[in-house]
Order: C-alpha cells, then sequence, then structure tokens
C-alpha cells in the first residue's frame, strides 16, 4: 500500500478488500449506524460497479475507487487510530470534473453579459424607423428583467454590474433619435417585443411568488443577521433546491460586499462577506443531527463529501428545520441537545456541496419541503431579494 496516500485512502482501501466479518473493527461506528445489512449492500453495490477492485487513490474531486470495470467517488473519516468513522460512497460512476472550464465560467458568463448588454445597445442606435426602435426597446426591457430578475445580479462584481446598467441608459438615450425618424411599418418586430417582454415580466413574476402551499405549523426566526442576498429561492425556475420533494422551498443565503459576495480581491474564504457570521436557531427544538469536522471546500469547487456538510438539524415537534455548509469548529450543540430561538448553532461555512460560502436552510414535514417565512422578515423570499435582519 502506498504510505504516501493520505490515511482516509489506505483505510478504505483496507476496508475495501477486507472480510466481512472485520468491518465493524475497521469501521465501528459506521456499521452501528446503518447496520451490517445495510453495510454489506453498499459494499457489493460498489464492487459490482467498479470490478475488482485496483486501487483507491486521493484526487482534487475526492478519494477515487478504481477497479476492473470502473470508477466511483468516495468519502471518508479516520480516527487517529485508523478507524474508518464516516463514510459516502457515491452511486454512480466517477468521471473527472472539468475543474477548468468551472473557474473560467463566471469570466465566460461575465464576457457573454457585456456582449449581448452592447449588442442590444448597438441595436437601439442603429433602429430605421421608430416602430423599429420600440421593438427593439421592447426586447432589451425584456433582457434587463430576466438579468434582474432571474440573474441574482448582486453576486457579480460592481464594475460588471454598471456596465450593464449602463447599458440601459445609453439605449434609453438613443431616444433623442426618434423625431428625426420614419414612422415604419415593422409591427411583427413590435409585436414580438412585446411578448418577449410579457412572458419576461409573467415568468419572473410567477417563479417569485410561487407557493407550495405547505406551511410552517409557525413562523421561523431568521436565524442572520444584517442584510443578507437571496441566490436560490422561490419558484422551480429561481431554486435549483425545487426537484429534490424535501428541499423544494430552501433557500442559499450569502452577504454581499464590492466584488459581489466578496469583501476584497482573491478568493480565499476570509475574503467572502458570509464566512464566519454567526447563524442562530430559528426556532426551539431537538437536534437530532449534528456535525462539526467536515474540512471547508475551497471556493469555486467541490469536493466530494456529504452535501450538508457541517450542520444542524433540529426536530420541532411538527418539522424539521435544516442548515447547512457550517464552518468548521463552530457548531455548538450535539445531537440531543435541546435549543431555543435566538440560541447560536454555529457559523457560516463553505462545508459540503458548495461552491462559495454560504448558508442553506429548509424545513419539511413527512420528507415534503415546506414554504419558509420567517416573523421578521416580511414578504415572499425569492431569488434576488435582499433581506435586512
Amino acid at each position: 500500500m502506498d504510505l504516501q496516500l493520505p490515511p482516509e485512502a489506505r483505510a478504505l482501501s483496507r476496508f475495501l478488500t477486507a472480510d466481512p466479518d472485520d468491518w465493524p473493527r475497521l469501521a465501528p461506528r459506521v456499521a452501528e449506524a446503518v447496520g451490517a445489512d445495510t453495510l454489506e449492500r453498499i459494499v457489493r453495490a460498489t464492487n459490482a460497479r467498479v470490478g475488482e477492485l485496483g486501487t483507491v487513490t486521493d484526487s482534487p474531486d475526492g478519494l477515487i475507487v478504481s477497479g476492473s470495470k470502473g470508477r466511483v467517488r468516495a468519502w471518508a473519516q479516520v480516527a487517529p487510530g485508523g478507524e474508518i468513522t464516516g463514510l459516502l460512497i457515491e452511486g454512480g460512476n466517477y468521471t473527472p470534473s472539468r475543474r477548468r472550464r468551472r473557474r473560467l465560467m463566471p469570466l465566460i458568463s461575465a464576457v457573454c453579459l457585456t456582449l449581448v448588454t452592447l449588442w442590444n445597445v448597438l441595436t437601439m442606435w442603429t433602429a430605421a424607423d421608430r416602430t423599429a426602435w420600440l421593438g427593439d426597446i421592447a426586447t432589451l426591457a425584456a433582457f434587463y428583467v430576466i438579468v434582474q430578475g432571474w440573474g441574482a445580479p448582486a453576486m457579480h462584481p460592481r464594475p460588471l454590474r454598471r456596465t450593464v446598467e449602463a447599458g440601459a441608459v445609453a439605449a434609453v438615450a438613443s431616444a433623442w433619435r426618434l423625431p428625426g425618424l420614419p414612422t415604419g411599418h415593422g409591427t411583427l418586430g413590435l409585436a414580438g417585443g412585446v411578448a418577449l417582454l410579457t412572458a419576461a415580466v409573467w415568468l419572473v413574476t410567477a417563479a417569485r411568488l410561487h407557493r407550495w402551499k405547505a406551511p410552517l405549523s409557525r413562523p421561523l426566526l431568521f436565524p442572520l443577521e444584517g442584510t443578507w442576498y437571496v441566490v436560490q429561492g422561490g419558484g422551480r425556475a429561481l431554486n435549483h433546491h425545487a426537484r429534490v420533494p424535501e428541499q423544494r422551498g430552501a433557500l442559499d443565503l450569502v452577504a454581499l460586499g464590492p466584488y459581489g459576495t466578496r469583501t476584497g480581491s482573491g478568493h480565499a474564504l476570509t475574503a467572502y462577506a458570509a464566512y464566519g457570521r454567526p447563524v442562530r436557531s430559528p426556532c426551539d427544538g431537538v437536534v437530532i443531527s449534528a456535525a462539526d469536522t467536515f474540512h471547508d471546500q475551497k471556493p469555486g469547487e467541490i469536493r466530494y463529501q456529504p452535501p450538508s456538510g457541517n450542520h444542524v438539524f433540529l426536530d420541532t415537534g411538527r418539522e424539521i428545520v435544516k442548515l447547512a455548509h457550517l464552518r468548521p469548529g463552530s457548531v455548538t450543540v450535539t445531537k440531543g441537545d435541546t435549543v431555543h430561538r435566538g440560541q447560536l448553532l454555529g457559523e457560516v461555512g463553505n462545508t459540503g456541496n458548495t461552491t462559495e460560502p454560504h448558508l442553506h436552510i429548509h424545513a419539511e414535514r413527512e420528507g415534503i419541503g415546506l414554504d419558509l417565512e420567517f416573523t421578521d422578515v416580511p414578504g415572499r423570499l425569492h431569488r434576488g431579494r435582499r433581506i435586512r435582519a
């Protein structure tokens, strides 16, 4: 076995090649938590997927279990004595992530947004007649409705936001040409622009006002202090959690700074405005699960680990409230504790399935996500909304 590998890779390799009778010794907490039958089913499914085990290696995407048939990602926690204390194996085949493309996506998005803005402005200034100009301005308005209502613009750095806003001013300024233009007869273009604008307004409004009609038993206390920005929330079009039934009403919350969600240049964790901010209990309840030992992800990258990362899950007696992605070492409660509204639970971190520091919160009842409501935050909660608490 390669001694240069991290202890997690060595421990997982020993575990997967061991006799099932040795599993309780190699992973006692895992065997106790899931049971011998479930553990055997997981291991056998992994072996069937990868074939004859070859190696367990480390990669930026996580531990990679390789065999004669394929590869899967895994995560493991190991005690000082070498026992596995936490284990997660992905249920699908592993395909290496395109990390370079992931890093370039913000730049690509910024360039595309800038080019579309400039193209729309140029179209306004070259309109051949008044009817064409009106059609173009309606199309441009639809573009801005989508950008502002769908795109969470406050997440972008100020120079990009100011460029897009300047485009709107420049487009409207082209109205000085109207007295010198003919009326025109391009009513089809005008009708198309109006139709696009109407559709954009309707889609954004419907997504922002969407309710699942599954209310909480009582409103929660907003768990954060200061000003926060909703980057995921609302109807299906504005909330990527909607495809997961228990998370359909979830919110992802970030703080803002001069560089979008960052207070300074660079991508260190401490540059993000949300990182390290206190998280308080939104309700009275009993802690049914808590974790505090997962490592922070590097911003912009996701290394395979349990999706919630460090977290606190609360049972109110009527629903389960879940707060996730907390900072390692910050969680103040453990399973079985009774907590009260406003009690400090931890700090915002970047653990689990996340690309930058934020707080994830959702409530569920019998596996179905509920509409979140807070006593100190009036109105609907949706992507693009600022919350001051």
